[in-house]
């Protein structure tokens, strides 16, 4: 018997969840779409023979075809599966903005699985969050695909199980600009709206948080490092807390008006911190992804 390392893929119709699958078929994983959850409780002891990376998808179709028994009976597979000493899983959930999705089943034509109860694509959309809010309050990471090309979506994938350290969480800093909506899928949020902006010096405007012009500009105005103590600080006390809940990743979103200078220095500076001492860190900065062709 092996140790078996799971991921449960699901999300809203449109959101992505097809391209998480096939990411983590590339990477060695046994895939199986829209599996019943009559099935679930069977699969799992399986795998610990059979399937030691296994991935499956559970979204709307499998709620659906489902009695309450089965949604009660998910639950409490997730709940046996996080504290498995055989089993490491991982729940992503993949969301988008309602408009996004409407836009992305328009383009392909396909019929939402709502859709045969007599409801607009719009209304389909709105009812399926509520559907699945079951799952999405117990995911250990949320994506928001909102503005993620296929590209971004299966490199942020394939970085995420690359990065799995056995039995360890990692901590994903996040920027992000205000002007794009706040990040919907953190755990924490830090506003930083209220430091020194860099973009009204002109000559520091085209650079980013990155650049070592504006990071020279955030060393000559200290109440930028406190506040990033502060955050270190406040992760650092809760850290162990929240790991020994079995959590499997962590969201930080630090934002800013634009998402190009506070918020990239301040999650950039956090990550390299972590980093130095050994844990396990992730950044990405969102706003200049969507900048980038």
């Amino acid at each position: 018997m092996s140790k078996v390392q799971l991921f449960v893929i699901s999300g809203r119709s449109g959101s992505g969840k097809t391209v998480a699958l096939r990411v983590l078929e590339d990477l060695g994983f046994y895939c199986i779409d829209n599996l019943p959850a009559m099935f679930l409780g069977k699969l799992i002891p399986l795998a610990k023979e059979h399937y030691p990376r296994l991935a499956v998808s559970i979204d709307i179709r499998t709620i659906l075809y489902s009695t309450e028994r089965d949604h009660a009976q998910i639950s409490e597979l997730y709940r046996q599966a996080r504290h498995d000493p055989d089993i490491r899983s991982t729940i992503i959930y993949l969301d988008a903005d309602d408009q996004v999705l409407v836009k992305r089943y328009s383009e392909t034509r396909r019929l939402h699985p709502l859709s045969q109860k007599s409801m607009s694509l719009d209304e389909a959309i709105r009812a399926e969050s509520e559907m699945l809010m079951r799952i999405s309050s117990v995911a250990d990471l949320r994506l928001d695909t909102t503005s993620m090309s296929v590209h971004a979506l299966a490199n942020q994938i394939t970085t995420l199980v690359q990065g799995v350290p056995e039995k360890k969480l990692i901590i994903i800093f996040e920027s992000f600009g205000f002007k794009d909506g706040i990040a919907r899928d953190a755990d924490f949020v830090f506003d930083s709206r209220f430091l020194p902006n860099p973009f009204w010096d002109r000559s520091l405007r085209n650079y980013t948080g990155l650049d070592q012009p504006v990071i020279d500009f955030f060393k000559q105005h200290p109440e930028t490092d406190r506040f990033i103590d502060q955050i270190d600080s406040f992760l650092s006390c809760w850290l162990d807390s929240i790991e020994k809940s079995n959590r499997s990743y962590l969201t930080v979103a630090v934002g800013c008006t634009g998402g190009r200078h506070r918020s990239v220095y301040i999650a950039q500076s956090l990550h390299d911190r972590f980093i130095k001492r050994g844990i396990a860190a992730q950044v990405r900065h969102r706003s200049l992804m969507k900048e980038q062709p």
